[in-house]
């Protein structure tokens, strides 16, 4: 525990009774984690393998992994598990799944599996907006942790009823292919440790120690999740920061951390509100910002950093004239400083933002990444062949058999399909046993029929080839025998592009890699897990990515951009008189400032047509004036600018020329 404060020591020591840890922004929580998942294996208080670590990322449990294995050398650390709760949930269903009605290699059906299923029941002529609406609601009531009968018993409007009962279908045919979604990993885990002691006993010695981290972005059913694994003695460690909830639009309820307090009298609460990140400036203002927010617990933080910079505030134009001044800002800091574009992040409130700032960013060639571009494992070719490993692990899994067999393009169209459902149906079995059956394929058109009979060898076979290959193998000999790399060869218009969609099955492979011993039905299950932005990592260039993006995050240089009324806080939140999340969010934003930090809004914008006036931010108005530098309000500090300015420019022409 060599170098950790005060409270961070008292965090790691405290492991007899439950206890909560209030890490302020940049406070070395993950360190405190990864110490006291030490310190309880030396000192011989819990072993590694009843110590289970949970997170929200699989990006976080990664690096806490790493860390883990950087500070417990040789195998002290054996049996640890640090997961994400999903990943948690997906291990419990593995061990548990015969008590909840579901087989060996069930599938998990992703976002686009759930959408169609729900759309079928809704009706082919459902609009988009409809289906979304509907999705949410159904998500809504398993994150809360409602079975489909508690839905319908709390239903109120008939659009309640409506979602309350196409929920129960949903369910209903998710059992019959033997599936769970994505909410179903926490849900049915909590489902089944309320209503079985046994197995909330048999649980409780298997994780004996529970950490839980950002606790504040847990929603309801997560939170029954841990009380329910860690029981009446609540042998846990909960770190969170109430003033970092920025989630509550996917679930997330800050107020779990107020029940911590009720549902375990004896909880300790600890303060982590020593700043490693940020100039004492930032946090003075971050500090003065989120002051206007009530609180249950006060935090203060505090950095033994220097000062820093003042915290530039700039009017703008409109947006073009913003982003070129975040561009031609970030340009000379660059270039004066020596400063890699890594070091520079552009945050906005949304995505439809980034627009103007890549543009300017292109103009005066600043390379960069936008963060939130098609994910890996969103991309068509994955998805394929993620289908035929579903396919190939369980042959009960419609929505993968819908995709399989028809990626690559055979000769079975929508009515063929649609005929085997009836004649599946009819016979109580999954469309791919039915595909299977000759009493079935004589009853569709010949071609179909061979096509189908055709598609099930291949199945067939890889099943076969999945016994003795590695997990790796399997997904390149899939590419090839499925057709997949056939189908994409014909769809490319060069070599380029080819070798571009190839070398993703390629990756798909790599990540199967040192999967020995597991089936492609469980390899599938946990790819499925990875969040959509769990993708390859920027390189040397400048950040563009939302608020909501960038927590956890750090970079020497950044720029909030759109500080508006209407934007941040967001026009909804302002009607709703419910601004609290919107404060927080910025708060995020500031702390992600190492160094310096600008703040920037316009004057007006173009809406329908129309040139409409906008408003600063008024968030900006809770801002300490001593923190801040607006734009004009100090004529020797923007003189001095000016002279650095046009010193650094002479400086690159004088370069230009030597060259």
């Amino acid at each position: 525990m060599h170098g950790l404060n005060p409270p961070q020591r008292a965090a790691v020591e405290h492991t007899d009774g439950p206890l909560l840890v209030l890490a302020g922004a940049g406070s070395g929580k993950t360190r405190v984690i990864v110490e006291k998942i030490a310190h309880l294996i030396a000192s011989g208080r819990m072993p590694a393998r009843r110590i289970a670590a949970i997170t929200f990322t699989n990006k976080s449990a990664k690096e806490m992994r790493e860390r883990v294995a950087k500070r417990i050398r040789g195998d002290g650390a054996e049996g640890l598990t640090i997961s994400t709760f999903h990943a948690l949930g997906l291990r419990f269903l593995q061990i548990e799944h015969a008590k909840l009605g579901l087989r060996r290699g069930f599938s998990i059906f992703d976002s686009d599996d759930s959408a169609a299923q729900i759309k079928d029941l809704l009706g082919t002529g459902t609009k988009p907006d409809a289906l979304d609406a509907m999705r949410n609601l159904i998500s809504r009531a398993k994150n809360a942790g409602l079975s489909p009968e508690q839905a319908m018993a709390e239903a109120r409007t008939a659009r309640e009823i409506e979602a309350a009962t196409v929920y129960a279908l949903y369910q209903a045919r998710l059992g019959t292919f033997n599936a769970v979604d994505f909410d179903d990993l926490i849900r049915l885990p909590v489902q089944l440790l309320e209503s079985d002691e046994d197995c909330a006993l048999g649980w409780r010695e298997r994780i004996g120690y529970l950490l839980v981290d950002e606790c504040q972005d847990t929603n309801d059913a997560q939170y029954r999740l841990l009380k329910a694994i860690a029981g009446p003695r609540g042998l846990f460690t909960c770190v969170g920061d109430d003033d970092q909830s920025i989630y509550a639009w996917r679930g997330a309820n800050p107020d779990n951390l107020l029940s911590l307090g009720t549902d375990y009298p004896d909880l300790r609460v600890i303060k982590l509100e020593q700043n490693y990140r940020c100039s004492n400036r930032v946090l003075r203002t971050a500090n003065a910002l989120i002051a206007n927010n009530p609180h249950t617990h006060l935090k203060t933080l505090w950095s033994e950093q220097a000062d820093g910079e003042r915290i530039r505030i700039w009017e703008c134009r409109d947006s073009a004239h913003e982003a070129e001044k975040v561009a031609a800002e970030i340009q000379f800091i660059a270039t004066a400083r020596q400063a890699p574009w890594s070091d520079f992040c552009i945050l906005f409130r949304g995505n439809f933002q980034s627009r103007a700032l890549e543009k300017a960013l292109q103009l005066v060639r600043v390379p960069y990444h936008l963060t939130g571009g098609t994910a890996f494992l969103e991309r068509g070719e994955v998805k394929d062949a993620l289908s035929w490993l579903r396919l190939i692990a369980n042959p009960d899994d419609d929505a993968a058999f819908l995709r399989a067999v028809t990626s690559p393009k055979r000769e079975v169209g929508a009515t063929t399909l649609s005929r085997l459902g009836e004649l599946a149906q009819r016979a109580g079995m999954p469309m791919s046993r039915a595909a299977e059956s000759v009493g079935a394929l004589k009853q569709l058109p010949p071609r179909a029929g061979n096509a189908l009979d055709n598609f099930v060898g291949i199945v067939r076979g890889l099943r076969n080839d999945a016994r003795r290959l590695t997990p790796a193998e399997l997904v390149r000999t899939l590419a090839d025998k499925s057709g997949l790399l056939a189908s994409i060869r014909a769809q490319c218009k060069d070599e380029a592009g080819f070798q571009r969609r190839k070398a993703n099955l390629e990756e798909l492979a790599d990540w199967f890699d040192g999967g020995k011993g597991a089936g492609p039905g469980e390899l599938a299950a946990q790819l499925a897990l990875l969040s959509h932005a769990d993708k390859g990592e920027a390189g040397n260039q400048v950040r563009l990515m939302s608020l909501h993006g960038a927590k956890g995050l750090e970079f020497r240089y950044v720029f909030i951009v759109g500080v508006e009324d209407g934007t941040l806080p967001h026009e909804a939140s302002i009607d709703e008189g419910s601004i609290e999340e919107e404060r927080r969010l910025l708060y995020v934003g500031i702390t992600r400032a190492k160094e310096q930090l600008w703040l920037s809004y316009s004057k007006k914008a173009q809406k329908w047509g129309d040139t409409i006036r906008l408003k600063p931010s008024r968030f900006l108005d809770e801002l300490p004036a001593a923190e801040i530098q607006r734009d004009g309000a100090d004529p020797v500090a923007d003189a001095a600018r000016k002279q650095e300015r046009a010193a650094a420019g002479l400086a690159a022409i004088r370069a230009l020329l030597d060259e």
